[in-house]
């Protein structure tokens, strides 16, 4: 990474407009890039039908447009991207988009989600090409299980790149686990166990309702309270929020090399602590997952768009970021489905 400054103490760039804050004083430092809402599966969660390609829809921003982006937010200091999707290593240009991001002045962490079908072969390449933290999604550790949530026979390729990316020297590994009733909740003990003899990280996360899953949400919901009582009756105990972190709650145990983390959006202030916003592959800004839409910047990626106008636009707009998600009052906002806008 061109930072060579340790990456979990929490610096702001010493320049007038960093510290980006919303009206509720909430700081900014963590952005979410989706490249493409394109998938190539079809989760039960999220894209049960496969994806389906839309008409008219703007093309996905361009590595000269996503350099110019990350500068603007980086000048406002935020200092950690994830780049999502949809799938995001389907863009063909993803190492290049990786280059290009994690070289940007002031971006100390370079983070990524993948479903891991190309991991095993591509781990070292993407590591090299700045990725330093990876978030792979592993919902469950049965292959049949596993290839009816996802709709691929690819848990043994998905496990082979798990072991890739340790190989390759990631700082961070975690694997992401959608936790669903009926679904994959007897394999609570199974995954912990997995964890715990190795040096990850594994999260499960609430279904979310979104416009187009409400009677699987319905059927499949259940509380991230499951996992965190089951962990506290095994001996395991919360960590301390790390600085940039994600949304987790985490726990860990003396005798494990793993830790467990449990994003449960539907639990009380589960946005008191948001401190990350959303770019859309087309170019908007989106302030919260669950908002009513986004907000487009494109214009202002072009070659003749000054930055200061951009970095204005995105310090007004997310001075109007709500306190908190609608989901309790059965409101998603505009979000068709979590690859939309990377989850």
């Amino acid at each position: 990474m061109s930072d060579a400054r340790p990456r979990d103490v929490l610096t702001f760039p010493e320049r007038p407009d960093a510290q980006l804050t919303d009206s509720v004083g909430r700081r900014f430092e963590y952005l979410r890039l989706s490249l493409t809402d394109v998938c190539n599966f079809r989760c039960t969660y999220c894209l049960p039908e496969g994806y389906r390609k839309q008409c008219g829809k703007p093309a996905e921003l361009s590595v000269e447009e996503i350099g110019r982006i990350v500068s603007a937010f980086a000048r406002l200091g935020l200092w950690k991207v994830r780049l999502t999707g949809g799938e995001p290593t389907l863009r063909r240009d993803f190492d290049e988009v990786a280059r290009t991001v994690s070289s940007v002045p002031g971006i100390r962490r370079l983070a990524m989600t993948t479903n891991g079908y190309r991991l095993a072969e591509r781990a070292q390449a993407w590591r090299d090409s700045g990725v330093s933290a990876i978030n792979i999604s592993l919902d469950s550790l049965d292959p049949a299980r596993f290839s009816t949530i996802t709709g691929h026979d690819r848990l043994d390729e998905v496990l082979r790149g798990v072991e890739a990316a340790r190989a390759a020297g990631f700082e961070s590994i975690k694997l992401n686990a959608v936790l669903m009733r009926g679904v994959n909740d007897g394999e609570l003990e199974a995954m912990i166990d997995f964890v715990a003899q190795r040096d990850l990280s594994l999260r499960f996360i609430e279904v979310m309702r979104t416009n187009d899953n409400a009677s699987f949400f319905a059927e499949r919901h259940l509380p991230g309270q499951t996992v965190i009582d089951q962990l506290e009756g095994l001996g395991w105990n919360r960590r301390a929020r790390d600085p940039g972190a994600g949304p987790a709650v985490e726990y860990c145990h003396p005798q494990a090399k793993g830790r467990i983390g449990i994003i449960a959006p539907y639990s009380k202030d589960f946005c008191a602590s948001c401190n990350r916003l959303r770019i859309s592959s087309d170019g908007r800004l989106h302030l919260c997952l669950f908002g009513d839409g986004g907000l487009d910047l494109r214009p202002l990626l072009q070659d003749d768009a000054s930055e200061d106008a951009l970095v204005d636009r995105i310090r007004a707009l997310t001075a109007t970021k709500a306190p908190a998600h609608r989901l309790h009052q059965g409101n998603s906002g505009a979000t068709p489905h979590l690859a939309s806008i990377g989850g």
